[in-house]
């Protein structure tokens, strides 16, 4: 099944609990999308994974601050809708559960795939006004300073990504 992203991202916001116009909301999994797939043409990650990280990592939080658990409340929800809005296989599952579950750790030693996720996500800081080191990357892509401008640029110009542009203008009117 090809992964209808709309609509999967549509059903996300359904059940988000927090302002998707947050700091954890839709234009940072945008980002999380777009950072994941460039650092995973150099890492050769599972994409399917990368993407599916992107919409559900920050989507079971409670709120944009100190939040104990949402990535592993996003990992349990992503098991919600696993063959009804995405199919993967239990291997690419697992490490969606572990990418999601371990976000927040600050670990660097993990699968590649899991590894990419990370990254993806750390690479986004930028919207804090956190510029990402590159010691705390675990891939080789995502530790370029080049990939690390280009993405802090992306994050702190606030740029929305055509995966979720669609939905975010809708909803802004």
């Amino acid at each position: 099944m090809e992964i209808d992203f709309d609509r999967l991202i549509r059903r996300i916001l359904q059940d988000q609990t927090t302002d998707w116009h947050g700091i954890h909301g839709l234009t940072h999994w945008g980002r999380v999308y777009a950072n994941g797939m460039k650092v995973a043409e150099q890492s050769g990650a599972n994409v399917k994974v990368v993407e599916l990280f992107a919409f559900f990592h920050d989507s079971q939080r409670w709120n944009d601050g100190f939040d104990l658990g949402h990535g592993q409340r996003g990992a349990e929800y992503a098991a919600t809708l696993r063959g009804e809005y995405f199919d993967v296989t239990d291997e690419e599952f697992e490490l969606l559960y572990i990418a999601c579950r371990d976000h927040t750790n600050g670990c660097t030693e993990a699968d590649v795939t899991i590894q990419t996720c990370w990254d993806a996500d750390r690479l986004d800081l930028g919207r804090v006004y956190i510029t990402p080191i590159a010691k705390k990357m675990c891939t080789t892509a995502a530790k370029d300073p080049a990939t690390i401008a280009w993405a802090t640029k992306r994050a702190e110009r606030e740029i929305v990504p055509s995966i979720v542009s669609e939905i975010w203008h809708e909803q802004r009117g």
